[in-house]
C-alpha cells in the first residue's frame, strides 16, 4: 500500500537525468516506485528503475493527484533565505517563512545567521533546529555565522556547529574585511568539507550607499555603490580560496565583473561556486524610481550590461544556483524611505514563476537546467540529501503547472512581510502541489 501517487506527470529529475512521463510512488515518506509511460521526446532517457512492484494508482492510499499536463520535479531548494527569527518575529517567523517557501514549491531553505541572537554558537543551531521541528513546513537547514556576533573580529566555533547540524557558514549582510579571517575561515572549509558563504563588498566603498552607482543614483541625489565594491571582495576570496583549497560560495552576484572573476577562477580549478537571485537578472536600478524601497537591496540592483552578464553566467554554468535572498521587513520599515529603509526583498513566493518567466520562457535555460539550480545543484553545494527523485530518496516533490498565468498578490502572501517590487506583475509557471517526505504541505 503506497501512501501517495502522483500521476500521469511530465517527471524532471535532474540529478538522475530523467525526462518523461510517468507515475511516481511513495511509501512512509520515501519515493518507492517510479513507473514510466509514454516517453517524452525532450532529453535524455535513463533506463526505468525499479522499485517495489510498479503499484498501480489503485494501489494508492492516502494521497492520490492526477498531473497530467503538470511537471512534477524534486522539492525545490532554496539555499539563501532569512527566516528572521529569532529577533526580529515582527518581519518574519520560521512557521510563516516556510510556509511561503512551501507555497512557492521549497521543500528545503537554508536560513542565514544574522538573526538576534546571531547564530554563532552549537546551542544556536540546536536551537534552530528545535523551532523548526516544531513549527516549519519544510526542511530548514541552518548556517552558523563565520565571526562572532558578526562583528568580523574573531571566528566563530566552527567545529562545534558543524557537529551540531551546520551546513556551512555566512557573515551574509556583511562582508568579513578581514582578509587573514577570511583566509581561516577557508582553510576550515577545506579540512572539514563545508561552504563558506560570501557576501562580497567593499565597505568603505559602499558607505552610505543605498542603490548602485550610476546614472539613476545621480539623478535621484542618492549615494550609489560602485561594482567595484563587489568585484574586489570577489577577487580577494577567490585568491584565498585558491590559496587554501576551501570551498568558496560567492551569494548573490549582481555584477558583470563579478561572474569574469567567478568563471575565470573555476576554469583555473579554483573551487568556488555561486548563486544569482531573480532581482539581478530581471531589474535594473532605475526600478528604484518607480518601487522605491521595495528596490532596495545590497547588492543592489545594477545596469542591464550586469544583468546581461549574470543571465550569461547562468547559461553557461558560471552562476550554480537560483537562490531568492528572501528579506523580508515590516511595512512599516520599509515605509521610512531610501536612506533609512532596510535592505531586502521577499521572494519565496515569486521565484519559480519569474525564473520560469524571464529564464526558460526566452529560452536561456531549458527547463531541466533551471529545476537542476534549484534542486540537485544546491544540494550538491549544500551537501545535503535532498534534490533528487530517487527510488529511495525523500520524498520532498514539487508539482508544478507551468502554463498557469496569475499575478501577484502580496495580501495572499503567506510570508509576514510584502516588500516585493513585483507586486502585480502578471507571472507564468506556478506551483500546484508541495510535499515534504510525501505529505502534503502545500496546495
Amino acid at each position: 500500500m503506497s501512501d501517495a501517487c502522483i500521476i500521469n506527470g511530465h517527471i524532471i529529475d535532474p540529478a538522475n537525468n530523467i525526462d518523461e512521463v510517468g507515475n511516481l510512488f511513495i511509501t512512509d515518506g520515501k519515493i518507492t516506485s517510479i513507473r514510466y509511460q509514454s516517453p517524452v521526446t525532450v532529453g535524455a532517457r535513463l533506463p526505468r528503475p525499479h522499485g517495489a512492484g510498479n503499484p498501480t494508482p489503485t494501489e494508492t492510499g492516502n494521497f492520490f493527484y492526477d498531473a497530467t499536463g503538470q511537471i512534477v520535479a524534486p522539492g525545490l531548494i532554496d539555499m539563501h533565505v532569512h527566516l528572521r527569527e529569532p529577533g526580529f518575529e515582527h518581519k518574519e517567523t520560521i512557521a510563516t517563512g516556510t510556509a511561503a517557501a512551501a507555497a512557492g514549491g521549497f521543500t528545503s531553505v537554508a536560513c542565514m545567521a544574522n538573526t538576534s541572537p546571531v547564530i554563532d554558537t552549537p546551542e544556536k543551531i540546536e536551537q534552530i533546529y528545535d523551532i523548526a521541528d516544531k513549527t516549519a513546513k519544510t526542511n530548514v537547514f541552518p548556517f552558523g555565522s563565520i565571526t562572532k556576533d558578526l562583528a568580523g573580529e574573531e571566528l566563530t566555533d566552527m567545529r562545534g556547529m558543524r557537529s551540531a547540524g551546520a551546513i556551512g557558514f555566512s557573515d551574509d549582510g556583511v562582508t568579513v574585511m578581514n582578509a587573514s579571517l577570511m583566509r581561516d575561515a577557508l582553510a576550515l572549509s577545506a579540512e572539514l568539507g563545508f561552504p563558506i558563504m560570501v557576501h562580497c563588498e567593499e565597505h568603505n566603498l559602499n558607505a552610505g550607499a543605498v542603490m548602485n552607482f550610476g546614472e539613476t543614483s545621480r539623478k535621484l541625489g542618492l549615494i550609489g555603490s560602485p561594482n567595484a565594491a563587489e568585484d574586489i571582495i570577489v577577487a580577494r576570496d577567490i585568491m584565498l580560496a585558491e590559496m587554501t583549497g576551501g570551498h568558496l560560495h560567492v551569494l548573490h552576484v549582481s555584477t558583470a565583473g563579478a561572474v569574469a572573476l567567478i568563471r575565470q577562477a573555476k576554469k583555473r580549478g579554483v573551487r568556488v561556486t555561486a548563486e544569482a537571485c531573480p532581482h539581478h537578472w530581471i531589474l535594473t536600478d532605475t526600478a528604484v524610481e518607480k518601487q522605491g524601497t521595495d528596490a532596495k537591496m545590497h547588492p543592489p540592483l545594477r545596469t542591464q550590461t550586469d544583468i546581461d552578464a549574470v543571465i550569461e553566467g547562468l547559461c553557461d554554468g558560471t552562476i550554480d544556483a537560483i537562490a531568492t535572498d528572501h528579506a523580508p521587513h515590516a511595512p512599516s520599515e520599509k515605509a521610512q524611505g531610501m536612506l533609512d529603509a532596510p535592505n531586502g526583498i521577499i521572494g519565496l513566493e515569486t521565484c519559480l514563476p519569474l525564473v520560469l518567466t524571464y529564464l526558460v520562457q526566452p529560452g536561456y535555460l531549458t527547463l531541466g537546467e533551471a529545476i537542476a539550480k534549484m534542486t540537485a545543484v544546491p544540494a550538491d553545494i549544500l551537501g545535503i540529501d535532498r534534490g533528487t527523485l530517487s527510488v529511495g530518496a525523500v520524498a520532498d516533490v514539487t508539482v508544478i503547472d507551468v502554463e498557469s498565468v496569475h499575478l501577484v498578490d502580496v495580501t495572499k502572501s503567506r510570508s509576514k512581510s510584502q516588500n516585493t517590487p513585483f507586486a502585480g506583475w502578471e507571472l507564468k509557471g506556478w506551483q500546484t502541489i508541495t510535499l515534504q517526505k510525501g505529505v502534503a504541505s502545500s496546495q
